[in-house]
């Protein structure tokens, strides 16, 4: 149901594109269609090379469209969004994913009737199940093991998550932060590159003194599969190489090193060997490459910098 608010605060909505312009294209036809009158949309294209990401602008001339003459990563594609921003609240939404047309304002609702809220995101269900949730909100990450659930995952959704909760982490695919808190925490550290940069983006909010929530009265349609997404050398490489450099970031004392410890002498190895014994070397060898890279800059200071807007 919409706001019966009289001010619509201006929010920008970003996405990034990367070989995928049909599906993004989707989603601005999906947001053409809410009925929040007051919004903006930046799409970042990384270099997209597989596809014209120009036809993104040529259909819907009233975007804003950065064309990166590289692929910055995912971190990065967010920020160039973030500083092009115009609204008094950005939303960072995946472009694999489409809206409901009364999705807007009960993020706006929540954010502007709470101001100590840093950070919100809707219930978030699988496109092709629509019925079937992929997330109302997150479990705590384990400093030790780092693992983090999406409460509510797989289960159909029957109106068991009918109220607003706090939770340790927005979802990066959709999230809403007001950009004054962007100025005060800063943009996404450009170190990440792929993985990890909103969990790390959250717990610097936290750090800043604001809490997170779902909103149970806001849904998206994501195109993620259920199932489990096909392992790649990039993605292993690039989910290891930064779950280190989070733990680097965030967790300090005992914690940190019994995290540590717990990753290099018992996660890495046991998941390296699975796929050693099935001799699939390449994605054997990024989990050491991940290991690499941290030991190769363990006094780079770029690890701890925070961007600012």
């Amino acid at each position: 149901m919409a706001s019966s608010r009289s001010n619509y605060p201006l929010v920008s909505i970003i996405t990034v594109n990367f070989n995928q312009s049909e599906v993004t294209c989707a989603l601005i036809e999906s947001l053409n269609k809410i009925t929040y009158p007051n919004f903006e949309v930046i799409v970042v294209d990384n270099n997209s090379t597989k596809d014209d990401p120009s036809i993104i602008k040529e259909r819907y001339p009233n975007i804003i469209f950065i064309a990166n003459p590289i692929n910055y990563g995912f971190a990065a594609g967010n920020n160039f969004g973030l500083m092009r921003a115009r609204g008094d609240y950005v939303l960072l939404i995946n472009n694999d994913i489409e809206v409901p047309s009364h999705f807007m304002e009960p993020l706006i609702d929540k954010l502007e009737n709470n101001p100590s809220i840093g950070a919100v995101s809707p219930l978030i269900k699988f496109y092709y199940q629509p019925d079937t949730i992929q997330y109302a909100g997150y479990t705590p990450i384990n400093n030790i093991t780092m693992r983090q659930s999406a409460i509510g995952f797989g289960q159909k959704d029957v109106g068991q998550f009918n109220t607003d909760r706090e939770t340790p982490s927005a979802h990066g695919a959709a999230m809403m932060v007001p950009i004054r808190v962007v100025k005060e925490v800063g943009l996404m550290s450009y170190i990440f590159f792929l993985y990890y940069e909103e969990a790390d983006w959250c717990s610097r909010i936290r750090k800043a003194g604001y809490s997170m929530y779902f909103v149970h009265n806001s849904h998206v349609l994501h195109k993620e599969s259920i199932s489990t997404g096909k392992l790649s050398t990039l993605k292993i490489y690039y989910l290891n190489r930064n779950r280190i450099v989070y733990m680097r970031r965030n967790i300090s004392g005992r914690e940190f090193y019994l995290g540590i410890g717990y990753q290099l002498f018992v996660a890495i190895p046991k998941n390296a060997f699975k796929f050693l014994l099935k001799g699939k070397f390449s994605l054997f060898l990024a989990y050491y490459r991940a290991i690499g890279w941290n030991i190769k800059n363990f006094f780079s200071k770029e690890i701890f910098e925070n961007p600012s807007l």
